[in-house]
């Protein structure tokens, strides 16, 4: 078993010293790669939606909409959750051949490339895992 003598530093002034010395710098923080419970379920939401839910309606199909009691596709509230369903039904249709402006929109709204991996795996998965249930 080791011992410091201090004294031979220079007394109680080195042990003071030593004590309040900065702690290593820990590992930064690693990037969130999860999704929350409610990013999952807009995820989940945006498997049954077509593309045109994408565009933005017309004046005519907002008129013909509420004319015949249908209502017209409208942009989810928050920016962050329709940027996620956005590249979510993009993902779900054309696998990973996705936008740049998309995939940048999704960066912007503040999530992170490794939680855009886990998503095109679990969009990549689901895919797969239909295309074996048609198939078979």
């Amino acid at each position: 078993m080791g011992y410091l003598t201090f004294s031979e530093l220079g007394g109680a002034a080195a042990a003071k010293a030593w004590v309040a010395a900065p702690a290593p710098k820990a590992d930064p923080v690693p990037a969130a790669t999860g999704l929350s419970a409610l990013e999952w379920s807009v995820v989940a939401i945006a498997r049954g939606e077509r593309l045109s839910s994408l565009k933005q309606p017309g004046r005519i199909a907002v008129a013909l909409a509420s004319v015949f009691g249908m209502r017209a596709r409208l942009p989810l509230a928050d920016p962050r959750l329709e940027a996620l369903r956005r590249i979510s039904v993009l993902a779900w249709h054309r696998g990973d051949n996705l936008p740049k402006s998309e995939i940048g929109r999704f960066l912007e709204a503040g999530f992170t490339t490794n939680q855009f991996e886990t998503l095109l795996t679990s969009i990549g998965r689901g895919r797969l895992a239909g295309t074996r249930t048609r198939a078979a």
